[in-house]
């Protein structure tokens, strides 16, 4: 650690501010505990055997008996107690808020769903636990196709509908923004209707949705043994989609049941064409270089990870791209292959955490239960599944402007009823959450 870096940390919170500015916040939060996630707190500092840097070190970036000045919908201040009582008798009681020693987070951020789609797969649940196999489904119409021919039948308002009960639940457990996914169409209209769906969700309920192109997702059936042909039209797609205002990312699914890492290149270079942040679905049954691919264009994240090698760890840690890991889909399919996790953390790559929400391999809408199977099933740490839905979810949809409670970052936050950030991993099926701030304004979750 350097010595800039180091003096800077000793001391977090004792920035004096003069009394015209610690007067002038539209609302200060008071009394609280937070998990800041933020390095100026100590959050992610490296630890040696250097007595200094121990010292730096702080679990959360988390701070006790703090508040929270805000203005203009951002964070303008962070600091103690006591540094703002003094002021407190210039405000109105309206803009107050006392938690009460609750402890406020960053606003959550599931930053891998698929959660526009069409129609209900509860019957392949049902037959697989019967003994029939994925591939017989498949046969049989079922599988991904199944939600295909269900999303590209759905007008849009029942498309919106179906999805708006699975971003509540969402909502309520302190998501205040989410990344939704494109790829369930596999047509120029059905993905447009997708996009639009997912833009009109975010309107409604004002919270931030990153929009996701995923038209590689699978082949359609009338592309059947023509995947090349099939990829030229995504590619022709994506710049009529980005022109309407509706990509905000490209994804895809590079495997060897899906496409290829060439397919996958073709699509990319329309991405940069257009100067569009790309992502991937990697690694998730075999491992063909998805990761590596990802990295060379220095992408946001590369999600799923299972059969990660570390030659591609590496690649990923040089160009700063965020593993995206996905309980969820390994719960449901009763996965063995555990991610390489000692390897990211060895490598130092940021680990986000999400839970896939899509109506095959991972129905889930809980980003606290994500957590919790973060820890169970992978061995993450409770401070790493958190950090996970929050800095480094941000990090991995390209938002530097949250998930983190630091000066200059959009305020918003969740308040949570628990004893210590850890609850939030470790309690399963209890909902602490007492309410959520969006760009500043506080909204009731329940």
């Amino acid at each position: 650690m350097n010595e800039s870096k180091n003096s800077v940390l000793k001391n977090p919170t004792e920035q004096m501010l003069d009394e015209s500015t610690m007067t002038s916040f539209d609302h200060v939060i008071i009394n609280a505990n937070i998990a800041t996630f933020s390095v100026q707190h100590g959050f992610g500092i490296e630890t040696s055997d250097n007595v200094d840097n121990q010292a730096d070190s702080n679990p959360y970036g988390q701070l006790h008996h703090a508040a929270i000045g805000i203005k203009n919908g951002k964070i303008a201040w962070v600091g103690t107690q006591d540094q703002i009582t003094a002021h407190l008798p210039k405000y109105q009681a309206s803009q107050i808020t006392d938690v009460n020693d609750k402890w406020i987070t960053p606003g959550l951020i599931d930053c891998h769903t698929h959660i526009v789609y069409g129609g209900n797969r509860s019957n392949e649940f049902e037959a697989r636990l019967q003994g029939v196999s994925y591939q017989d489904i498949a046969a049989q119409g079922g599988g991904i196709v199944a939600t295909v021919i269900a999303t590209r039948a759905a007008s849009i308002e029942s498309l919106f509908a179906q999805s708006e009960k699975r971003l509540l639940a969402l909502i309520k457990e302190g998501v205040t923004s989410i990344e939704i996914k494109s790829g369930y169409g596999l047509d120029l209209d059905t993905e447009r209707k997708m996009l639009t769906v997912a833009r009109q969700l975010g309107e409604k309920y004002d919270i931030h949705v990153s929009t996701t192109y995923l038209a590689a997702h699978a082949l359609p059936p009338e592309y059947k043994n023509r995947a090349d042909d099939y990829i030229k039209q995504v590619c022709e797609w994506l710049p009529i989609l980005h022109s309407e205002g509706l990509v905000d990312a490209v994804d895809g699914f590079c495997e060897n049941i899906a496409f290829s890492t060439e397919q996958i290149r073709r699509v990319f270079e329309v991405a940069r064409s257009l100067d569009l942040p790309v992502k991937l679905h990697s690694e998730q049954l075999s491992d063909i270089g998805g990761s590596a691919l990802v990295a060379e264009y220095k992408g946001l994240s590369s999600d799923h990870l299972e059969h990660l090698s570390e030659e591609d760890i590496k690649k990923m840690a040089a160009s700063n791209t965020v593993a995206v890991i996905l309980p969820g889909a390994f719960y449901t399919l009763r996965d063995t292959k555990l991610p390489p996790i000692e390897a990211l953390r060895k490598h130092q790559v940021p680990m986000a955490i999400s839970t896939d929400c899509n109506p095959g391999t991972s129905p889930l809408t809980s980003l606290l239960l994500t957590m919790n199977m973060g820890c169970t099933l992978f061995y993450l740490t409770p401070e790493e599944v958190l950090a996970g839905s929050t800095v480094y979810a941000a990090q991995a949809l390209g938002l530097s402007n949250k998930g983190k409670v630091e000066v200059g970052c959009d305020a918003d936050l969740a308040l949570w009823d628990i004893a210590r950030p850890a609850d939030l991993a470790y309690q399963i099926g209890l909902n602490p959450v007492q309410g959520i701030m969006v760009q500043g304004q506080w909204r009731d979750t329940i």
